[in-house]
């Protein structure tokens, strides 16, 4: 697939390059407190820098030109993971560690039994994501879409580990990802565009544990508010949320697409999730108030997690161990990716104004 659309890709990609040419940016670094890296994890069926297709098309970028390279001549460290496309945040999470510390993925004996599938992945030795992570050497989080979910079930565990795996695992055998006490370890928290509460795109589904170690079953919303039971909000972690939205109110409620902001690959859906209200099958009433969306996640649900501490950002009383709620962003559900054919230049500007507010906290 990678030698049918690589040519047609990289022609296109040299126009945009010289519609939107990359400049270096006046970055004020005086104010930063921190330096430490930045690790950016892609969502549901997304790719990273493990994988042949980021050379093609950087996920963080898209036709926008990669994004992480332009943030690192901007003075940040900045590194794309690549986690599996479909797979439940568990299993993303583990081998998102594995990336981080260059060892085997280790989806931890309890989980891998219970959901039915090898207990080890991907030997990520001598190719670690980062040179060195610990809690003096902290990372910085940015997770996009079910990316969102990935890092918060990661956070957890480095903060509690898990006790299923605890008990499951002899002493000498549970990875240290099982065991917490690393909460120290993640400085920021970012989510974009996250359905920490699940969406509407996919209706109102069954609440069976069939597939139940899949992306898709923790993204329908009795699924989301059940994995938000387990989350945990460090005290030693800064939270930030991003909501975006690209549909406008109607006069009768309801929400339509506005198609100067959404790509074609998702105005169908945001219509459909703007007029969709009811009751899931766990008996949460999704009301007016989920209307509003990015085209693939309802606004609401990706402002924070229902469980958790919450409260709109303040730039003058930022605090560890509570989501910020950031104002929300007038774009769907790839312009924080950088758009496809709806190409978002401001992205670069974005995220170097909000890494370095991070970096000056």
């Amino acid at each position: 697939m990678a030698r049918i659309i690589s040519i047609p890709l990289a022609i296109i990609m040299s126009i945009f390059s010289l519609i939107f040419p990359c400049n270096d940016k006046e970055i004020d670094t005086e104010g930063w407190n921190t330096d430490y890296a930045y690790v950016f994890v892609h969502g549901l069926s997304g790719w990273g820098s493990y994988d042949a297709a980021y050379k093609i098309m950087p996920y963080w970028g898209m036709f926008n030109g990669n994004l992480l390279n332009k943030l690192n001549k901007n003075g940040f460290d900045c590194y794309a993971a690549s986690v599996a496309p479909t797979s439940s945040a568990w299993d993303r999470a583990c081998e998102l560690y594995a990336q981080l510390t260059g060892t085997v993925v280790d989806y931890g004996k309890e989980h891998s039994e219970r959901c039915g599938h090898d207990r080890f992945g991907d030997d990520f030795t001598g190719k670690a994501l980062i040179k060195k992570w610990d809690s003096e050497n902290k990372i910085n989080l940015l997770g996009h879409s079910f990316g969102g979910a990935t890092i918060r079930v990661f956070a957890t565990l480095m903060a509690v580990g898990s006790e299923a795996e605890k008990a499951a695992t002899d002493a000498n055998d549970i990875s240290p990802f099982f065991t917490g006490e690393k909460a120290d370890w993640i400085y920021s928290m970012t989510a974009l565009a996250a359905p920490h509460n699940g969406t509407t795109a996919y209706g109102f589904e069954d609440s069976s544990p069939e597939n139940a170690d899949t992306a898709a079953y923790d993204m329908f919303i009795d699924h989301a508010l059940e994995l938000n039971k387990n989350m945990v909000t460090s005290e030693k972690t800064y939270y930030f949320s991003f909501p975006c939205s690209s549909t406008v109110k109607q006069n009768d409620g309801t929400y339509k697409v506005d198609k100067k902001l959404t790509e074609i690959l998702f105005q169908s859906s945001a219509n459909e999730m703007g007029a969709l209200t009811g009751t899931t099958a766990g008996g949460y009433t999704v009301d007016d108030s989920w209307l509003e969306n990015d085209g693939l996640v309802n606004t609401i649900s990706a402002a924070a997690p229902s469980s958790a501490p919450t409260k709109d950002f303040d730039k003058n009383s930022t605090e560890k161990g509570i989501w910020n709620i950031m104002p929300t962003y007038q774009g769907d559900h790839m312009s924080l990716q950088g758009g496809l054919l709806k190409v978002n230049s401001d992205v670069e500007d974005f995220y170097i104004e909000h890494l370095g507010m991070i970096n000056s906290l």
